[in-house]
Order: C-alpha cells, then sequence, then structure tokens
C-alpha cells in the first residue's frame, strides 16, 4: 500500500509508507507495516461492505495484490481520490477509503478471470486506463473504472466511484478530463446534490388547452446561451425561451395533443425534456401531464379529479374551463354540491304491484325550458324499464306509481340496478348504490313455513284459502286465512315430513337423523321437544335445525321390542293440525346376532358396484349377499332374501310367546282349491335361525275360500221396501269336523250394515230402511261386491219429495208476495224521484235564465266601466336594456352581456375581429349548425350573443342575417320539404336571429303605438278576470277567454268596498278599493296594492308577501288577517283558506297594509305564518308544459307533505270527488257556464279589435310603418322571385312566419317583456287564448269548425274571417309601398345603432361566443382551411392565433 498522490512520492523523494490489509472474519484490518503494529488511531476491524473511518492526513491508494495479509506498493490514478483492488480468487474487490464519511466505501467488484485465484504481479497499462491481471491459466486487461454504464445522474454519482461523475450538457458519466470544458460552473457534477433539477408550472394541462405558456425552473444547469429546445416525447418539440434560471416554452398545437379515450382513464403522461442546441443532447427531464376532463360522465367522478375538473350541472358535461358553462347553468367544483342520490334504506318492492318508489337526494337541478324530466331506469334481467319520475324539489324525486316483473319462480328477491336521469340521458349520482330489490313471495317458498321465515320488510304471509304464499291484499279473506308472523295466527299448520336420512340404525342410539319435510315450526322452541323414531324419542339439535325445512335430532336407546316404526313430530303443540308422521319406516339394525348365524346386516356406502367378484367376510367365515341400489349408493346385504322390505307380520309379548298372523297360500287365484289341505311344512323367520324355518309337525289346516256369485249379469238387483236380500255362494261355512265353525260376516247396504242369516250356500240380509240405488259389500276375511241394489219406493211420491214440494210452494207464494210489496214501493219512490227532478229542472232553468240575464247585463255595462277605469294609467314601459334582454335571454336576469370583464384579454378583441369579417362568421355559425352535439338551445343562445355583439353595427349584422336567410331558404327547397314550413319554427341560427333583428329594430313602434293597445288589453283582462271570484289555488276564475281556466260551479260572493289607509302618508284620505268577500287575504292585498300604487311600475312597488293585513275594527281592535291561521277550517283533511267572509269583514271596513309581523295573535306559529305567503299557494300550482306554452295550464293541487291535509279556495280539485251525494242537487250543467266565455269575450272584443287593427295597419294614428318590415317583406318576396315561387299562399305564409307568429305572438303572450307588470296565470290563459287567435287570422288554411272544436276557436270564429282580411290588406299595402334602397336603409341601421351603441358589454358577449370556439375549434378550423376565402384572408391562422392568446391569457 503506498500513501500519497500519484506521482508525487517520486517527485519530492519520499519513501510510500506502507500497510496491511488483512481480512478477519468477514472484515479487514488495517497495519502500519513501518512499526508493525496496529496503529492506534485507527480501528482494528473494518468491514469490507460499509463505510469505515480511516484516520489520516494523507491520500491514501490501496493495491493489494494478493489475498495474503502483505501488500506491496503500487500506484492507482484517481485524481486524489483512493481506491484499491482486493482480488481473492477470480473476483477484484473495489474499495475507496477516503468515502463520504473519510471512512471505507466498497463500491464494485468485477468479474476478473473464469476460474482460479489471481496472482499478486500486476501492472498498469501505459494510459493508466487499464490494469493487467493474471491468474495461473489467463491474462486479463481490468479498466480502472467503467463510468459508461450508468444512465443517470443519480446512479452515477450514488455508485460511488471515485473516478466518475457527470458531465451534464452531454447528458452521460465520465471522467472529468474526458468532459468538454468541464472547469467551466455547473458543466460537471461531482456530487449528488449537483444534479440537474427541472420543475414546470403548470405542470399539467387540458387536452383542449393549446399554446399554453409553460415555465420551467432549472437548478444546477450551465450557461445556456447556444440555446435550448423542449421536447414532448414524440408529439413536438420547439425552442425555448432562456431567461435566468427559467425556460418559457409553448404546448403542443391541437394537432399534435394526444387523445386522451377512456380506456387510459382521465390523463396522459408524457416526458418534458430539455434539449441542448449545442451538445444536441437531452440534460433533463419531468413528467407532464395532459388530462381529458370530458371523459368524465358523472359530477362526482368529474369533481372528484386531481385536475381542475368543472361540472356544468345542467347541460351534464364535465369541462376544465367553467366559463364554458354558460350562465344558466351551475357551475360544481365540490362533491357535496354534486347532484347526487343519498343512502337508502333497503327499497322493497313485490312483483306485479303498482307502486312509487320515494329517494332521498340533495342537489337535484330543476330542468330547464326545452329540457325533459326525470326518469327511473330499472335494469331488469337485461331489459331497460323506464319510469316517469316527479321531482318534488333538489333533495327528493319519486319514481311515478308502476310495477315490475322479472321471470321465474327459482328467484325470490332480485337486486336491480336503479338509475335516475333526467333529460333524456343525464345520469344523477348514485354514490351509495342504491338498488330496487324486487321480490316474490311465492317463490321458491311453496309452504308455510318457508313462506313465514322469509324476510319480514317483504310482508309476505300464507294464504291458506289459496295455499300459496302472497301478499296480504291479494288474499280474497284476508281476516281468516291470512298468516303472518308477526299476527296472533302465526303458526303454520299441516306439517309434512318428506324425507328421513339414515333410515336405519343401531338400538343403543346416538345415531343423527335428519328430517326434511315442511312446516317444521320457525323456531327450534317449537319442536325441541317432540320428535319420535320408530317410537322412541330422538332430541333435536340446535346447529343441525332449519326452520320449517329441517331437524335432526339425536336418536335415544330403543327398547328390544321396538323394531321399526315412523317418525312422529308435533309442532309448538300435539294438536292434529300440528302432527305429522312420515311415510318411511324408521329401522333398528342390530348390532349382535346368534352364533347359528342368519342375521341380515346391512352396509351402506357409495362405489359398492365396482368390480365383478366380491367376497364379504365376517372374521374369516364368508356369507352370502346381494346388492341393491338405492339413491345412486349400494346396498349390501348379508345372508339370503331380496331388497324389498317386509312387513312385521309377528309380534312378540314376552320371551315365551308371540302371536303370528296366518300366511297366506301361494297359489293361482283363478284356481283356488276347493279341498281342505294341509302344509306339509311350517316355520318362522327368527333372525334367519335354521333349526326353525321347517317343523314337519303341526296341525294347521287350510280350508277352501267362501265363494259368492254376482245378482245377475247386470249386476243390479231390484226390490222392493223391506224384502231381504240373498246372496248366493259356497264354502260360506267351513267343513269342520266335530264343531260349529262359523265365519263372522258383515253385509253393507251402501254404508249401512244389515243382519245376516248365514247357511252353507247362501246368506240371507234383512235389507235396512234404504231407497234407491246401493253398492252391496260382503266382508269377512275377504272382501267382494256381488252387484248394486236398486229399492224402489211404494207409491209414486215418496214422503221427502212430498215435503220438498210443499216447501218449494210455500217459498214461491212468499217470493210474489214480497215482488209485490217491492214493486209497489219502487213506484212510490219513481214518483217522488220524478217531482224531485221535475222540481229540480225547475229551479235549474229559473238559475240558467238568471246567469244568461247576468251574463247580458254584463257584456253591456262591463265595456263601459272598462274604458272608464283604463283611462289616465301610465304606461309602465321597460327600458331598451331591460326589453332587448328579455326577448333575447328569457328567464335571465342578470346575464354576463350586462357585466363588464375584469380584464380584457388581447386574444377576445382578435376575436371581435374575426367576428366582423363576414366570411369567418358565416363559416363559424355554419360549421356550428352542423355539429349533433349543439342544440337548439345552443343555436337561440348564440343568435343572441351575436345580435348582441352586432347591435352597434346593424348594417352589418342586417347583410349576415339576408345571408343566412337566403341559404336557408336554399336548404329548405332542397329538401323538398313544403315551402310553407320555412321559418315555422325556430330550429336555426338565422330565424333566431331574425326575431332578434325585429325585437331591435320594432322598439320604437312598440313605445309609440303599439304598445298603448297592447297594455289596455293586458290591463281589461286583469281587471275584468278580478271582477269575479278567482280560485287562488287552480288558477280558475269566473270570467276568462280559456275553458280550462273556467269556474264551472254557482259561486257566491260579494262586492265591498273597503277604505285603505294610504301606508305613504296615514294622514292622507283613505283609498278605496273594491273587492270581494270570497277573495282570500293575499288576493285582497294585492288588490290595496294595485289601487295604491296604480301608476307605479310592478318592480318598484312593495311585494304582497312582505306586508300584512290589518283590519281597524270600529271598536278599535286591530285584527291581523292571514289565508291560513288557527281559526281555518278543515273538514275531511281539505283545509279552506281564509277570505274576508271567512274573517266576515263588513263592506266600508278600514284596513291597512302593515310590514310583515314576526308573531300574532292568531298564527298557529312563527313557521305557519312564515308559510302562510303568496309564494306558498303559488308554489303549489305546478304547471305542465313550458311556460309559453300556448295551451292554458293546469295547475295540480299538492298536499301539505307534513299533514297530508289538501288546500283548497273556492272549488275542488276535480280528481276529488269529496262532494256529497246531496250537493248535486244544487249544480248545474258544467257546460252552462260556457256563456261567460262568450259574455268575457264580448267585454273585452274592443280592446282586441284595437291591438290588432294596430299591427296590422301600415299608416294607424299618424305612426308610419317600420322600415324593417318593408324591407325584410321585400326580400322574402325577392327570394320567391328567384326561385320562381308564384303561390301568394306560399308568399303570405312566409310573412306570416317572419314577422306576425315570430314576434308579435311573443309580445302578446308575454306582455312582461314590453312592460314592467306581474302576470298571473288567469290572465296568461287570456293571453294565450288572444295569441291563438292572431295566429289563425295570419293563416292561409281554413280551419272547418264543429261543435267538437276547441272553445277558443269556437270563442272567436266568427271574428277571424274579418281580421285575415286585415292581415291580407296589410300584406297588400305593404307590396304596393314604394321600395328601400340599401342607403336609406343602412342610413337607419346606423341611427338605431347609434342610439343604442353601449347597452350591452360586446366584450363580455364575446367571451361568451368564444365558449363555443374553445369547444368546437378542431371542427371550425377544419371548416376554414376548406374555405377558398378564407384560405386567402389566412383565417384559421388568425384563429389559431386567437386561441393561442386567449389560452396564455386564461
Amino acid at each position: 500500500v503506498s500513501s500519497g498522490v500519484r506521482g508525487e512520492s517520486r517527485k519530492r523523494g519520499r519513501r510510500p509508507v506502507l500497510y496491511s490489509f488483512e481480512r478477519e472474519h468477514g472484515n479487514w484490518k488495517v497495519t502500519d507495516l513501518d512499526h508493525l503494529s496496529p496503529r492506534s488511531p485507527w480501528p482494528a476491524l473494518v468491514s469490507s461492505k460499509l463505510r469505515t473511518r480511516v484516520q489520516s492526513t494523507k491520500p491514501l491508494f490501496i493495491h493489494p495484490l494478493s489475498y495474503s495479509h502483505w501488500a506491496f506498493p503500487s500506484l492507482l490514478p484517481g485524481r486524489g481520490r483512493h481506491s484499491c483492488s482486493l482480488s481473492p480468487f477470480a473476483l477484484a474487490l473495489q474499495i475507496r477509503v477516503d468515502g463520504p464519511t473519510n471512512g471505507a466505501l466498497e463500491y464494485e467488484i468485477v468479474q476478473v478471470v473464469d476460474t482460479g485465484p489471481i496472482l499478486r504481479d500486476m501492472v498498469f497499462s501505459v494510459d493508466h486506463e487499464h490494469l493487467y491481471i493474471m491468474s495461473e491459466k489467463q491474462l486479463a486487461r481490468v479498466p480502472v473504472e467503467s463510468c459508461g454504464q450508468y444512465k443517470t445522474c443519480s446512479t452515477c454519482l450514488g455508485s460511488g466511484d471515485p473516478h466518475c461523475g457527470w458531465c451534464v450538457l452531454h447528458n452521460t458519466c465520465t471522467r472529468k478530463e474526458q468532459c468538454e470544458r468541464s472547469s467551466e460552473p455547473r458543466r460537471f457534477a461531482s456530487e449528488m446534490k449537483q444534479c440537474v433539477r427541472l420543475t414546470v408550472h403548470p405542470n399539467n394541462i387540458s387536452v383542449s388547452q393549446y399554446n399554453v405558456l409553460l415555465v420551467l425552473e432549472t437548478y444546477n444547469v450551465p450557461e445556456l446561451s447556444a440555446g435550448v429546445n423542449c421536447t414532448f416525447e414524440d408529439l413536438s418539440e420547439m425552442d425555448g425561451l432562456v431567461v435566468g434560471n427559467q425556460i418559457q416554452c409553448i404546448s403542443p398545437a391541437a394537432k399534435e395533443v394526444p387523445q386522451i379515450i377512456m380506456e387510459n382513464g382521465d390523463h396522459h403522461i408524457v416526458q418534458l425534456q430539455l434539449k441542448s442546441k449545442e451538445t444536441g443532447m437531452t440534460f433533463a427531464s419531468t413528467s407532464f401531464v395532459f388530462y381529458n376532463c370530458s371523459v368524465h360522465n358523472s359530477c362526482l367522478s368529474c369533481v372528484e379529479s386531481p385536475y381542475r375538473c368543472h361540472w356544468c350541472k345542467y347541460r351534464h358535461v364535465c369541462t376544465h374551463d367553467p366559463r364554458s358553462c354558460s350562465f344558466q347553468e351551475g357551475r360544481v367544483k365540490l362533491p357535496e354540491d354534486c347532484p347526487q342520490l343519498l343512502q337508502a334504506d333497503k327499497i322493497l318492492v313485490p312483483v306485479e304491484v303498482i307502486k312509487p318508489i320515494t329517494l332521498k337526494a340533495k342537489n337535484l337541478p330543476q330542468p330547464q325550458s326545452g329540457q325533459r324530466g326525470y326518469e327511473c331506469i330499472l335494469n331488469i334481467q337485461g331489459n331497460e324499464q323506464r319510469v316517469p319520475a316527479l321531482r318534488f324539489n333538489s333533495s327528493s324525486v319519486q319514481c311515478q306509481n308502476t310495477s315490475y316483473s322479472y321471470e321465474g319462480m327459482e328467484i325470490n328477491s332480485l337486486p336491480v340496478e336503479l338509475t335516475v336521469v333526467w333529460n333524456g340521458n343525464f345520469n344523477i349520482d348514485n354514490p351509495a348504490q342504491n338498488k330496487v330489490h324486487l321480490y316474490k313471495c311465492g317463490a321458491m317458498r311453496d309452504s308455510c313455513g318457508l313462506c313465514l321465515k322469509a324476510d319480514p320488510d317483504f310482508e309476505c304471509g300464507w294464504c291458506e284459502g289459496q295455499n300459496q304464499c302472497t301478499l296480504k291484499h291479494h288474499c280474497p279473506i284476508p281476516e281468516n286465512q291470512w298468516l303472518e308472523l308477526s299476527g296472533t295466527k302465526g303458526k303454520c299448520t299441516n306439517p309434512r315430513i318428506t324425507d328421513i336420512i339414515p333410515v336405519t340404525g343401531p338400538r343403543e342410539g346416538g345415531t343423527k337423523v335428519t328430517i326434511r319435510g315442511e312446516n317444521l315450526g320457525l323456531e327450534f322452541r317449537d319442536i325441541a321437544s317432540h320428535v319420535k323414531v320408530a317410537g322412541v324419542e330422538c332430541k333435536p339439535l340446535v346447529e343441525g335445525y332449519i326452520p320449517a325445512e329441517q331437524i335432526v335430532c339425536e336418536m335415544g336407546e330403543a327398547k328390544p321390542s321396538q323394531h321399526a316404526g315412523f317418525v312422529e313430530i308435533c309442532v309448538a303443540e300435539c294438536k292434529p293440525e300440528f302432527m305429522a308422521r312420515s311415510s318411511q319406516l324408521y329401522y333398528f339394525m342390530p348390532k349382535r346376532g346368534p352364533v347359528s348365524g342368519g342375521t341380515q346386516v346391512t352396509i351402506t356406502g357409495t362405489n359398492l358396484n365396482a368390480g365383478s367378484n366380491v367376497v364379504v367376510t365376517f372374521g374369516r367365515q364368508p356369507c352370502l349377499f346381494y346388492r341393491c341400489a338405492h339413491n345412486l349408493s349400494l346396498r349390501l346385504v348379508l345372508g339370503a332374501g331380496s331388497c324389498e322390505q317386509r312387513d312385521v307380520i309377528c309380534e312378540v309379548q314376552n320371551a315365551t310367546e308371540m302371536t303370528c298372523q296366518a300366511p297366506a297360500l301361494a297359489m293361482d287365484p283363478n284356481h283356488q282349491s276347493e279341498l281342505t289341505e294341509r302344509p306339509e311344512e311350517f316355520g318362522f323367520i327368527l333372525d334367519n335361525v335354521q333349526s326353525l324355518l321347517m317343523l314337519n309337525k303341526t296341525n294347521f289346516t287350510y280350508y277352501p275360500n267362501p265363494v259368492f256369485e254376482a245378482f245377475n249379469p247386470s249386476g243390479i238387483l231390484e226390490l222392493k221396501p223391506g224384502t231381504p236380500i240373498i246372496l248366493k255362494g259356497k264354502n260360506l261355512i267351513p267343513p269342520v269336523t266335530g264343531g260349529n265353525a262359523k265365519l263372522n260376516y258383515t253385509v253393507l247396504i251402501g254404508e249401512k250394515p244389515c243382519v245376516v242369516t248365514v247357511s252353507d250356500v247362501q246368506l240371507l240380509c234383512e235389507s235396512p230402511n234404504l231407497i234407491g240405488r246401493h253398492k252391496v259389500m260382503v266382508m269377512g276375511g275377504l272382501e267382494f261386491s256381488p252387484g248394486m241394489v236398486y229399492i224402489s219406493p211404494d207409491s209414486l211420491l215418496s214422503l221427502p219429495a212430498i215435503v220438498s214440494i210443499t216447501v218449494a210452494g210455500g217459498l214461491l207464494i212468499i217470493f210474489i208476495v214480497a215482488v209485490l210489496i217491492a214493486y209497489k214501493r219502487k213506484s212510490r219512490e219513481s214518483d217522488l224521484t220524478l217531482k224531485r227532478l221535475q222540481m229540480q229542472m225547475d229551479n235549474l232553468e229559473s238559475r240558467v235564465a238568471l246567469e244568461c240575464k247576468e251574463a247580458f247585463a254584463e257584456l253591456q255595462t262591463d265595456i263601459h266601466e272598462l274604458t272608464s277605469d283604463l283611462d289616465g294609467a301610465g304606461i309602465p314601459f321597460l327600458d331598451y336594456r331591460t326589453y332587448t334582454m328579455r326577448v333575447l335571454f328569457p328567464g335571465i336576469e342578470d346575464h354576463p352581456v350586462l357585466r363588464d370583464l375584469e380584464r380584457v384579454e388581447k386574444g377576445l378583441k382578435l376575436f371581435a375581429q374575426l367576428i366582423n369579417n363576414k366570411v369567418f362568421l358565416l363559416s363559424f355559425i355554419r360549421t356550428l349548425e352542423s355539429q349533433r352535439s349543439f342544440s337548439m338551445r345552443d343555436r337561440g343562445n348564440v343568435a343572441s350573443l351575436i345580435m348582441t355583439v352586432l347591435q352597434s353595427k346593424l348594417e352589418y349584422a342586417t347583410d349576415v342575417l339576408k345571408q343566412l336567410l337566403a341559404d336557408l331558404i336554399d336548404k329548405n327547397l332542397e329538401s323538398k320539404n313544403h315551402p310553407k314550413l320555412l321559418l315555422r319554427r325556430t330550429e336555426s341560427v338565422a330565424e333566431k336571429m331574425l326575431t332578434n333583428w325585429f325585437t331591435f329594430l320594432l322598439y320604437k313602434f312598440l313605445k309609440e303605438c303599439a304598445g298603448e293597445p297592447l297594455f289596455s288589453l293586458f290591463c281589461a283582462i286583469k281587471q275584468q278576470m278580478e271582477k269575479g271570484p278567482i280560485d287562488s289555488i287552480t288558477g280558475e276564475a269566473r270570467y276568462s277567454l280559456s275553458e280550462d281556466k273556467l269556474i264551472r260551479q254557482q259561486i257566491d260572493y260579494k262586492t265591498l268596498v273597503l277604505s285603505c289607509v294610504n301606508p305613504d302618508n296615514v294622514n292622507s284620505p283613505e283609498i278605496p278599493v273594491k273587492i270581494l268577500n270570497c277573495d282570500t287575504i293575499t288576493q285582497v292585498k294585492e288588490k290595496i296594492l294595485d289601487a295604491i300604487f296604480k301608476n307605479v311600475p310592478c318592480s318598484h312597488r312593495p311585494k304582497a308577501a312582505d306586508m300584512d293585513l290589518e283590519w281597524r275594527q270600529t271598536s278599535g281592535a286591530r285584527m291581523i288577517l292571514q289565508d291560513e291561521d288557527i281559526t281555518t277550517k278543515i273538514e275531511n283533511d281539505w283545509k279552506r283558506l281564509n277570505t274576508l267572509a271567512h274573517y266576515q269583514v263588513p263592506d266600508g271596513s278600514v284596513v291597512a297594509l302593515v310590514s310583515k309581523q314576526v308573531t300574532a295573535y292568531n298564527a298557529v306559529n312563527n313557521s305557519t305564518v312564515s308559510r302562510t305567503s303568496a309564494s306558498k299557494y303559488e308554489n303549489m300550482i305546478r304547471y305542465t308544459g313550458s311556460p309559453d306554452s300556448l295551451r292554458s295550464r293546469t295547475p295540480m293541487i299538492t298536499p301539505d307533505l307534513e299533514s297530508g291535509v289538501k288546500m283548497w279556495h273556492l272549488v275542488k280539485n276535480h280528481e276529488h270527488g269529496d262532494q256529497k251525494e246531496g250537493d248535486r242537487g244544487s249544480k248545474m250543467v258544467s257546460e252552462i257556464y260556457l256563456t261567460r266565455l262568450l259574455a268575457t269575450k264580448g267585454t273585452l272584443q274592443k280592446f282586441v279589435d284595437d291591438l290588432f287593427e294596430t299591427i296590422f295597419s301600415t299608416a294607424h294614428r299618424g305612426s308610419a310603418l317600420p322600415l324593417a318590415i318593408k324591407y325584410m317583406f321585400d326580400f322574402l318576396d325577392e327570394q320567391a322571385d328567384k326561385h320562381n315561387i308564384h303561390d301568394p299562399h306560399v308568399r303570405h305564409t312566409w310573412k306570416s312566419n317572419c314577422l306576425p307568429l315570430r314576434f308579435w305572438v311573443n309580445m302578446i303572450k308575454n306582455p312582461q317583456f314590453v312592460f314592467d307588470i306581474h302576470k298571473n296565470s288567469i290572465t296568461d290563459a287570456c293571453l294565450s287564448v288572444v295569441a291563438q287567435t292572431f295566429m289563425d287570422s295570419c293563416s292561409t288554411s281554413e280551419h272547418r269548425l264543429g261543435k267538437d272544436s276547441p272553445s277558443n276557436k269556437l270563442l272567436y270564429a266568427k271574428d277571424i274571417p274579418s281580421y285575415k282580411n286585415w292581415v291580407e290588406r296589410y300584406y297588400s299595402d305593404i307590396g304596393k309601398m314604394p321600395a328601400i334602397s340599401d342607403q336609406d336603409m343602412n342610413a337607419y341601421l346606423a341611427e338605431q345603432s347609434r342610439m343604442h351603441m353601449n347597452e350591452f358589454n360586446t366584450m363580455s358577449a364575446l367571451s361568451e361566443i368564444y365558449s363555443y370556439v374553445g369547444k368546437y375549434s378542431e371542427e371550425i378550423l377544419g371548416a376554414l382551411d376548406q374555405d377558398d376565402q378564407a384560405g386567402k384572408q389566412k383565417l384559421a391562422y388568425k384563429l389559431e392565433q386567437v386561441i393561442t392568446l386567449m389560452s396564455i391569457d386564461s
């Protein structure tokens, strides 16, 4: 061993210091050879595999040349580090002495030679790169180091090899002198902490994000002046921008992003690598994730993803960009906000039983306009069954009443997957995996016991009448024949034993006998002490008991006299109906037998039929045997005999006596012997004792059997009553010598015996007192029937016949008398009923006459009252912004286009330029419409957003609209659809844009001209409806244009005039208000608010729900009136809302509206008070159909979920027939009240005419026709000419679909779009009738009306022809007007744009439109690439720039 750096000792003349290394017990001992003793500061022993401290101030190179304890000096190049090679046998052990902790470290073992020890002679190569090593038969050249084997910086520097370091930019492990420019900072790493580290932010992006800026933080990286490339494996490579220790890269473009599919999960990991341009080598890498939110099809899997995924509740999609969830939808980020079903108890549903399924949930979305409701889907044995479901609220949904079934009776309970969906296929998450368990009571429960041991939750029971397991309501007489476990009759009768295993056993007992059967008790105590096997007590075992099916018992010891017997059990009590006896016998098999042999022994087992030569021995004694197959096993029986069981015919009385029955002689029954016979041999089988089998000396005698003759060939003997019956035969008396031996004969006539006299050849039988035909049976050891006997009566009529005739005659007389009495009484009742009906008819006629008279009077007086009441009322027009928002985006109050963006991205400004490019905009719209996932709702939304953006450029918007309409007309005609269908529905962006275009341009016409008659019609309808009773629950009214909303009963009411204190000024005069005494308190408050705030817009008025009605009585007392309080009347689960008549408020009373009180003396409790607002009852009215449905809406009364009480006001819902039978006489035929429709129509006729006349006039009241109407109608005529369409009906239909049906019908049905008003349900129903009339007026088709036609069409049947004339004249007048030049139209459009320049936030609207670009970017870019004009303008490139900038900014 030498100390000192290589060459140092030679230069300075120093003598090398010598050490020795010695292996002791697996450790190395270091010795200083200069002193030949261990150096005290050094540890004596060091491990060859662990780092060890070597305390020395000198560099140390160690080269053991052999495995002896002596070492010779040698030098090893090592850059100041110290290593050695210890080479016992064929391995060279490399040790680094100055390890990381100044100790020894074994870092590599190298295979040097094949076999044998290494010789101590070694030498370096000239360049000191290799070491030559020899064995006795081999010379090897070993490299001093092998750094190239390490492929990463961590493995290179972690190896401990003192020669190796990491060349950073070359990405290789090498010696320092072999690494270029290794002396420069951070180019060569020699310590682990100097390895390159890399982080990236963000470290994951969505697959739908392209060209995203990524910032990479680098550590221990040298200067990168030559540049660097960023590489995403084999996806893409781009230049990186070096900024300090940061490198900026751009994520791959759209075409390069990996397509993440469901099979790969929701993410894909790639290696983001940095490649030096100087060396062309990758010197650093890190993992980068592309994730795909869209693969998640449920809310929980979406939001629980580790990535930035958001759930769009109403679109049912998962997205990385919450902005793609448009404003209407809920944006869900947390699992607790997801729509989901909660854990439910076991849901049990019997098959073929109609039953709802109610499920608890949370965050259930309310389907929006155009979306379908809820459904439950059950997958039953591969068949999908969809059931309509009702969403009660956000936390409850119910699958409606439906029955379910499944095939087969081998399954008694079938778990079924339950899925709740809405809008067709939008699944509600079911994290608890709730299932519906369908069950059949009768499946696999054929006995009462199996039925009653079923799950108690099934509610199954045993129906004794039908002998089947079923539900209680399926049992015909459940009171007497129904057995259930929890009932008083909870025990099954008629137990039955079907099988016994085994059927043999020893007398000593201990055999475990298994008894299987039916109805064997439901609890162990039922059979614990009531089991006997062959007369021996058998103790039941708890562990073997299966309720109702199986008993396992342990046999007791049998008496010697007990040989075989049946199994007998009692269930609970030993009554006949609870007892059972087996049909099988249980035998006691012997364990011992006589020395003389002959004992039968049964050996039972399996596969005993194997072999052809079988020998059975007892000890060394062979025995005879035969085989019997029983139940697929083999029984082997010893001794002579057969497999058939023999009856026991002898009974042992005691040790010396037994009683036996004589066996029959074996003879042909057809040739019986007539002679007396004595058997030559007679014997007994006593355990097969051979000495008793044959006894020759016996006096036993057999006599011939008696024989009887038949009566005659017919077999029937006719006799008179009292005549004896003679039976002939022979051998009737045995020929016994020396005695009177007689047999005991019994003769039965039918079932009655007769007295018998016996002789040798005949029997004389005295017939009993019988008549008719009876069978004769002779019994006396043998049984024989000689035939039938017919005993005829003496007279024609027997006594029973006479009695029967007498009784029948008496009953006939009684019946005739009863019929006469009933007829008389019925005639009298008929006369009374006829008189009562006549009186009711007279009363009905008078009431009908009164009703018609009242209707006529109302028709004449109400018109004047309405006209005078409406004078002076201000028209609360909405401002332009609110008006357009309600039409463009109905139902959305705070739309993003009304709000400013937090910051405007540069990409959004470039996108605005693209939207203003006609080629791009047309391509954008066409591409969107070609996508299957682009829904009708999306089309309307995009059309409204585009018109919002182009509000300030209406000339451009009009140009685009004309092009889209022209394309739509071409498409319509090419598809060979009927031309009249054009513009009929809103199925394209162009049609919705047309509606919005008219919305923008007709606002001035509405405000200056058409708004007044429309508002007057609304007010007239509202006031006319409120003049009569209106049911606050059902929405039905006395006065209505809609048949569905008409009260078809006589409601007694009275008009009151109340004096209301002005809440704004209590000192001002009281305001008189007309009220009906049948109005609810909420209706009274609303009428008072209408009177006080007559000229105040609805949005500026106080809400009725926020006010209390206070009745100030003349006594000075004040009382708060409410719709519902402790005085509310409840009858038969019907609770009636309080009215003024309920409180007995008189005419002229003083009332006041005060702020809502927290408590009141007549309130039930605080929660009741809070619930008695108008909104409660409005919420109880649930409409079917969309809000814009032309049909009047039918409300449904839903009971109070807490108490089950149903609310009502004036009329109870038609589905509840709770009226008493006596009330029928006070009703009239409901159709009589249809005359009120006519009266209401006549009252409102003037207002309807004014509105229609205004709309269908080219110059009404000095107001000119809007230019937009003339311009669009001329455009449609040009298109018709272009396509050679000259049919006037087609042109008329196009114009009607374009303007009246697309714009005016919407305004008539929804006046709240134009005015600041509140529209209730009855007003809405009446406006729908007017709108339907308006649509019929614009139609060119003729509608033939009859008595079965809808009432709304019959109501205006006479007016529609004149209205149609108005429409035709209107279209004709417009056609005759001079055409509008493009210059004039553009000037008009520019003026309109200037007037409403800043109404909307264009950038917010663009941001909403851009969400569709993000969703369909590939399709849009593809369409732009295929368009020649777009290619010339490089629109695809510009859009990619927009996408890139938007991604960076976001």
